[in-house]
């Protein structure tokens, strides 16, 4: 064969055209690789915060015969981020409280801010209190009274408490509806800070919100709150500066690890977003006691984010096809099967989970990395459904996304996760009932899948993607993209409906299982409230960074 007709036959060669998303790299580069922690600040936090802590609990004590006096005291705490000092206390007071059985419907003493309160703080704890009591506040042929319109902090108090609505609360649903129209008209008309705190809470309330941040404003609003307590004040911002360092000491572990491994070099394709996975296991778990977990739930996640990537922004068809039946296997003699961006992927999947399995053996509990394992080979399946469909321009019916969402969504991945490196809490039982989808855990993929949905579908229609829900369900039922993003945040009022239920008491396992199911779906909330914010982490996700991870509160 002649040159000419050599070059003519390579020309004529199909290009390969690869599924590129072109993300952003890392913002933040080696800034966290180098810390030192301070030993000598450290103790200096730590042994103020011992004498200051015997101090609040004995406050908590002194507080017993006066229930709205100790409902805010625990409110106070909760929000300045130092009630994990005092959960025993607090579930002796709030048990000892809710079965006292108070006339709040009669009482004139309970006011509509501080019903809500109660109920807001008691549901939060899963004690099932009655939505009934809010029913002085109704008009006799229904509606709310207008006289309480005025009553601003009645009226935040209600809207917070509204967001703990179960089904049948029928009486919640207008009371969020009702609490919401008023405030954002009157926000206006107040003063600079309580403008801001209506605006915020109107935005992101308490219950769907992330605690380490909200703790951090709560703290900077407190301390301008003119009845404030000095010494609790002081408490949270020890504590939040103590636990800063904790914090900053694991990132700096877990970012020197991801520089060792170089993915970002050698998969360009990839989102390199490993402090912002770090921030995702900080609204799992920022408490002390849970450094470990934090650390497992990061590697995971930074690495089911390289595989999610792999199948979405990079990975043609049949090289998906071998990955996914590599993963099923879960051996590393699959590699050679792979081309070669892919061993990569595979190798550095199957060498996490060896180090893990390594590590949790000297613990005894290395049985849980077959429930984390089992689960990465089924999103993994998930993925290749959604490669092919992109593949072969197939527009799933609704029904067809949903089912196949609610693994990609990665809830079941992630709780999975946020487990493993906890205590004896997170024995047999957890994982086997988390491994059978409960509700709860049903329902926070829901949300997980739709709000990331309706917060991404835009840009993801720029390239070649799979059809989203707000697509397939504008194939099913023919309506414009507005009545189907409507619809798709009713299922997902209904989820947290599901949620909020599942979350009373008696519920099939421990708070503090249910506590990392709620966390994860409470920050999806966060992250994709005003777009992608994972994806594109100078939206919301840096400012987080910032606060929680270099800036100290000034003491």
């Amino acid at each position: 064969m002649a040159a000419s007709d050599v070059s003519k036959h390579v020309s004529n060669q199909p290009e390969i055209v690869r599924p590129m998303a072109n993300f952003l790299p890392c913002m933040w580069g080696d800034q966290f690789c180098s810390f030192s922690l301070d030993k000598q600040e450290w103790d200096k936090y730590a042994n103020e915060i011992e004498v200051l802590k015997e101090k609040v609990r004995s406050m908590l004590v002194a507080a017993g015969s006066k229930p709205t006096e100790k409902m805010h005291l625990i409110n106070t705490l909760e929000r300045l981020g130092v009630s994990y000092h005092f959960e025993k206390e607090i579930e002796d007071q709030l048990e000892q409280m809710f079965y006292a059985r108070h006339d709040y419907e009669n009482d004139e003493g309970y006011d509509l801010c501080t019903i809500a309160l109660h109920f807001r703080i008691f549901r939060q704890h899963g004690y099932k209190m009655s939505c009934a009591v809010f029913s002085k506040f109704s008009e006799t042929n229904g509606g709310f009274k207008e006289s309480i319109i005025s009553d601003v902090m009645g009226m935040l108090s209600l809207y917070e408490a509204a967001h703990l609505r179960t089904h049948g609360d029928d009486i919640l649903d207008e009371a969020l509806v009702f609490a919401t129209t008023h405030l954002r008209s009157i926000a206006i008309h107040l003063s600079p800070t309580l403008a801001k705190e209506v605006k915020h809470a109107l935005k992101q309330s308490l219950h769907k919100g992330f605690p380490r941040e909200d703790a951090r404003n709560y703290i900077s609003a407190y301390e301008e709150d003119d009845s404030r307590n000095e010494m609790l004040l002081r408490l949270a911002k020890l504590d939040f500066n103590l636990l800063q360092l904790l914090h900053k000491e694991e990132l700096c572990l877990l970012s020197r690890w991801w520089k060792d491994l170089d993915l970002s070099s050698k998969l360009p394709y990839i989102r390199s977003r490993l402090v912002e996975s770090y921030i995702w296991a900080i609204a799992t778990y920022y408490e002390p006691h849970y450094s470990l977990s934090r650390i497992i739930f990061t590697k995971i996640f930074v690495m089911l984010t390289v595989v999610d990537d792999t199948y979405d922004a990079y990975g043609l068809p049949e090289e998906l096809r071998l990955y996914t039946k590599a993963t099923q296997r879960w051996d590393m003699k699959e590699i050679d099967q792979l081309p070669d961006y892919m061993k990569i992927v595979y190798r550095n999947l199957l060498n996490l989970y060896k180090e893990l399995e390594e590590e949790m053996a000297k613990q005894g509990i290395s049985y849980r990395l077959y429930y984390s394992q089992e689960a990465f080979k089924e999103i993994v399946m998930g993925y290749e459904i959604e490669a092919n469909w992109c593949n072969k321009g197939y527009k799933a019916t609704f029904d067809e996304y949903m089912s196949n969402g609610l693994i990609t969504g990665g809830h079941l991945m992630l709780g999975f996760a946020s487990l493993l490196g906890m205590g004896e809490v997170a024995n047999v039982e957890a994982f086997e009932w988390m491994q059978n989808k409960p509700k709860v855990l049903v329902a926070a993929n829901i949300i997980g899948r739709l709000i990331n949905d309706i917060a991404s579908h835009e840009e993801e229609d720029q390239r070649v993607h799979v059809a989203t829900g707000v697509e397939c369900y504008l194939k099913a039922y023919g309506v414009s993209k507005e009545e189907a993003i409507d619809e798709l945040y009713r299922m997902i009022a209904n989820a947290w409906k599901d949620i909020n239920q599942e979350c009373l008491r008696p519920t099939p396992v421990p708070m503090a299982i249910l506590m990392r199911v709620l966390n994860l779906t409470r920050f999806l909330e966060v992250v994709y409230k005003d777009g992608d914010a994972y994806t594109h982490p100078e939206l919301q996700l840096k400012d987080y960074v910032v606060s929680l991870l270099i800036d100290p509160i000034p003491i």
